[in-house]
């Protein structure tokens, strides 16, 4: 009896932190499985939201029963960003009618309140330093897992389960090409490369404290699956961000490592040398000047990224000489001869080849070849629909925005979706939270001794880096990195507070 009073006991102490380390497991590692589709969305109902759901019930019974604790400022400041996020939401729909189905934008408020929620689970289970420790061991474990699969799935052939269309996001298992980013369990190559260059810097300062080669290996293993991956928005912000915390703390001989194996990836690397390449290429192009038609002759294959329609003329002859603007011409051609093809599928006509090539020749007589710099299209997309869209809600809606799900599942900018969807209030006060956190953390970390001074400077580090990410995708609403940043935030807070208070208990004695 007395065995089952102690392990009844031990389960009501610990529950959380079992059920917490299980989602450290489970988030990171599950693929984005489906379970029920919400509809007029390809987001869907997952495993992990259940998961979510049962831990945040559970604490909050051990915070009615006085086990647990919130942490009164956090509390309040996010509480007001909920508040802020609803108001847009009622915004939306009931006055400005923005948000057309209702349930998407509740859906939106919730995922948002969801995300956070583990912010105050971590909180609550920061004891002392060690606590902190057994936590990020246990994160850099999972990383190392995650890192092996995307590892397999790119020399072995392994599945991968991704949602970066609505038919992706139907759960099939897909086989990656050989010239195919990355994903390992993540949704998408940018998931997971944010999720990388977020844990870089900290586990490059658990080597630091630690002295374990360990983890040196496994920062430099999380570069190659980064460079993998072929982000450049995260590829860029670790360059930004790794790099000057390793010289802000004098780390000359780590520096020249990490440099040395980030060159050498990177120029091994095709994927990812090749989109930085064609990021902005200097291309010929045909306009109709009348309409603004715009045709880009390209070959489109698999292994490059294409250039989109958002051009800079340039002061540059074109290339008149009979062989390029022959090819030139017939690949503008060809183009047309698609676009013609296409639409009349549209409207459900069967065109003769007589009627194509009259249609093509008609439309190419009226382009005009000029010399451009052209963007590649994930960019083109960004600057001609997604980002003037999300001003155009913000400038005329600017105090709570179009709402949350307004401006469908993505608009690949953090900062134009957060103005966009919830106006000044929402962005102002979500960047409050951000500040009050990392405020807070920086205090804490000035205080500390040099080497564990790295550990909670590596923390604003990886937060830095996936700010700069923020600026080309969604971050903070891509669920796998959001729950983990939300995490791990809640567990430096806490560790921040512990320090104040040790500090204060002294002063005291």
């Amino acid at each position: 009896m007395k065995t089952l009073t102690r392990s009844l006991a031990w389960i009501d102490n610990n529950i959380v932190k079992v059920l917490f380390v299980l989602f450290l497991f489970v988030n990171p590692l599950l693929f984005k499985i489906r379970l029920s589709n919400v509809n007029y969305t390809y987001i869907s109902i997952r495993p992990e939201d259940f998961i979510v759901a049962l831990i945040f019930a559970v604490f909050l019974v051990q915070l009615l029963r006085r086990k647990a604790k919130l942490p009164s400022g956090y509390f309040r400041i996010i509480l007001v960003f909920w508040v802020a996020v609803y108001l847009a939401y009622l915004a939306g729909f009931y006055w400005q009618k923005t948000i057309v189905i209702n349930h998407l934008g509740m859906l939106h408020v919730l995922r948002r309140i969801e995300y956070m929620s583990l912010f105050f689970v971590a909180f609550s289970l920061i004891k002392s330093k060690s606590d902190l420790w057994y936590y990020l061991r246990i994160i850099f474990f999972v990383a190392l897992l995650v890192n092996l699969y995307g590892l397999g799935q790119k020399f072995l052939g392994w599945p991968a389960m991704q949602t970066m269309n609505p038919e992706y996001s139907k759960g099939y298992l897909l086989y990656l090409t050989p010239e195919a980013r990355i994903s390992s369990t993540f949704g998408g190559h940018y998931d997971l490369a944010a999720y990388v260059v977020f844990l870089i810097p900290l586990i490059l300062a658990a080597y630091f404290l630690k002295k374990k080669l360990r983890y040196l290996l496994l920062a430099i293993f999380s570069i190659f699956i980064l460079v993998l991956t072929a982000s450049r928005a995260s590829y860029i912000s670790f360059l930004l961000t790794t790099f000057p915390f390793l010289l802000f703390f004098r780390k000359p001989k780590v520096f020249a490592v990490v440099l040395v194996c980030t060159a050498v990836f990177t120029l091994t690397s095709k994927g990812l040398t090749s989109r930085i390449q064609r990021t902005f290429q200097v291309k010929q192009i045909f306009i109709n000047p009348q309409t603004g038609q715009v045709v880009v002759p390209q070959t489109i294959t698999t292994k490059e990224v294409p250039a989109g329609s958002f051009y800079v003329p340039i002061n540059k002859p074109v290339d008149t000489s009979p062989g390029t603007i022959g090819k030139e011409e017939a690949l503008a051609q060809q183009k047309i001869l698609e676009d013609v093809r296409s639409e009349a599928s549209k409207s459900g006509k069967v065109l003769t080849k007589q009627e194509e090539d009259q249609l093509v020749a008609s439309i190419a007589a009226r382009l005009k070849p000029i010399s451009t710099v052209v963007s590649d299209i994930s960019f083109a997309t960004r600057l001609q629909v997604e980002w003037p869209r999300a001003i155009n809600a913000f400038i005329k809606h600017p105090l709570f925005g179009v709402g949350p799900s307004a401006l469908t599942e993505a608009t690949d900018s953090d900062y134009l979706r957060w103005l966009g969807e919830t106006g000044l209030v929402g962005t102002v006060t979500f960047v409050a939270v951000l500040i009050y956190l990392f405020r807070n953390i920086l205090a804490a970390g000035m205080k500390q001794a040099v080497d564990e001074k790295t550990l909670f400077f590596a923390f604003l580090a990886g937060s830095a880096s996936l700010l700069i990410t923020a600026g080309y995708f969604d971050i903070f609403e891509a669920s796998k990195i959001a729950f983990q940043f939300w995490m791990t935030a809640g567990l430096f807070a806490a560790a921040a507070l512990g320090k104040k208070n040790e500090k204060s208990s002294k002063k005291q004695s």
